[in-house]
């Protein structure tokens, strides 16, 4: 699936005890080999990051993982 904006990121954890991580994605800036996002997280931080391939999940804008 191709993200776009307004749709949502789920980023999974390096450790066992540790919730994904969730925002909104503001940009998607194309990079070879990986894509970088501009991401607004749940908590209002926001930051850019180019997530290695397996380790997050995009979901349609709207959808939220977390209640």
């Amino acid at each position: 699936m191709l993200a776009k904006v307004g749709d949502r990121i789920v980023v999974e954890s390096e450790k066992m005890d540790v919730p994904p991580r969730e925002g909104e994605i503001l940009e998607v800036i194309a990079h070879d080999p990986r894509t970088e996002f501009r991401v607004l997280w749940d908590d209002g931080h926001e930051s850019s990051i180019r997530p290695a391939a397996g380790a997050y999940r995009i979901l349609p804008s709207g959808k939220k993982v977390s209640a």
